[in-house]
């Protein structure tokens, strides 16, 4: 078969262009650090790097939820520890000014500071992110969660809490509401007394728990004062349910007993309530869980406030004062509780936080190895290929100048 000069030059020049083409592919691998350049490189490895980089993709976006949630977190938890701080010194506050030694002038000064911690703790319910959304506003995070209705402080916020995907299975929340927080006390925060509209001068101390396992604990009682100046008497109801306002006897030895003005002790359902001090006809004092009671802190503040701006030039007056006193500082203990409770919450939420994120840093450095063994370039491999690729376009480049430079010319 005649192979022509042509045909010689043709499959040379091919040569070398496949040398070339192998050689320009070969620095491009090096030069991009990546094994698979172009997906043709290696289809299979190709496409599962597709995979692994979304999955990549999501996991930075549960990274970036998770900084959005700690922010949110790491603010109300500040919050918290400030409306602690003021729980506090609002108890303190209440304890001295329980002292009967004090004067009218001494208990208004006392209400002053207290009016101040009153409105510190107003503002910290109606504390914003610095986004001018509240923090403790739920979903109806545009306006102010607390407002005076005109009957006192009152929550008007959202029901529901702000929740935010931190994890492809975790849902978690962002904050509380300030139903939970301001106006709510833990389950299990003691029992608290708190009189009537009374016209009378009886004081009360407790409910203290005397029997835990007795049928009637845990419900709501009253007592209520009949009978006459001289002779009164006292009769129990307990609460049909609770909150429900509709009281009935709570037994026919509790109707119409003898009441001591000096001191008598009443007992029902596993409490002791002890009275002292005279009573007017349909005086009344409830007490019962703290969470069946005043649960809202603010309104707590309004009852002290009140009372201790008031002068207590009488008896039913100093009557008063005593037990709002007495029943504020159980509210107020319970109010604390509930917030640090909440305060834990929030810290529990963030060390989880710090658990996921830490599960996460291991799963994206296991993405980052699948991808590096799917992509990335063997230099030691590939140099040396590289030093080969490029002798043999060489010696490609020197067998075309060999056959180029022959002819029929140099045997004549």
């Amino acid at each position: 078969m005649r192979i022509s000069t042509v045909t010689m030059y043709d499959q040379s020049v091919s040569s070398l262009n496949r040398q070339q083409s192998d050689f320009l592919h070969l620095s491009q691998q090096l030069a991009s650090g990546k094994r698979v350049v172009n997906p043709s490189d290696d289809p299979q490895a190709a496409s599962r790097a597709v995979a692994v980089s979304q999955a990549q993709a999501v996991t930075q976006q549960y990274t970036d939820a998770r900084v959005s949630a700690r922010n949110a977190l790491s603010q109300e938890e500040s919050v918290l520890n400030s409306a602690s701080d003021a729980l506090a010194s609002a108890k303190a506050l209440v304890i001295q000014a329980s002292n009967d030694t004090l004067s009218d002038a001494d208990r208004q000064s006392i209400a002053s500071e207290l009016r101040g911690v009153y409105e510190t703790l107003i503002g910290q319910a109606n504390a914003t992110d610095g986004n001018g959304r509240y923090l403790f506003g739920g979903y109806a995070d545009g306006a102010e969660p607390f407002t005076d209705s005109g009957n006192g402080i009152e929550y008007v916020g959202g029901d529901k809490v702000r929740e935010q995907q931190v994890d492809a299975s975790r849902l978690m929340s962002v904050g509380d509401t300030g139903a939970d927080i301001f106006t709510s006390v833990p389950s299990g925060a003691g029992y608290v007394a708190e009189q009537g509209d009374n016209s009378g001068s009886v004081t009360f101390a407790g409910p203290d728990v005397v029997d835990n396992s007795d049928a009637g604990y845990g419900k709501r009682y009253q007592v209520e004062f009949g009978g006459t100046d001289d002779a009164p008497t006292y009769s129990v109801k307990v609460e049909v349910e609770n909150n429900s306002g509709n009281w009935v006897s709570a037994g026919a030895a509790l109707e119409d007993q003898p009441y001591d003005p000096e001191g008598t002790s009443v007992e029902v359902g596993g409490l002791r309530l002890e009275l002292e001090g005279a009573p007017a006809t349909d005086d009344s004092v409830t007490f019962g869980p703290a969470d069946t009671m005043n649960t809202n802190v603010f309104t707590t503040f309004e009852k002290v406030l009140a009372v201790l701006e008031a002068p207590a030039d009488t008896p039913a007056k100093q009557a008063t004062l005593h037990n709002t006193l007495n029943g504020a500082m159980r509210e107020l203990d319970a109010s604390l509780d509930n917030v640090l409770t909440k305060r834990a919450s929030v810290g529990a939420r963030l060390n989880e936080l710090d658990v996921i994120d830490s599960v996460s840093g291991n799963r994206e450095l296991n993405y980052a190895q699948t991808m590096s063994d799917l992509v990335d370039l063997d230099y030691n491999q590939a140099i040396s290929e590289y030093s080969m690729r490029q002798v043999g376009m060489q010696a490609a480049q020197q067998a075309f100048i060999g056959i180029r430079d022959l002819s029929l010319f140099n045997y004549m």
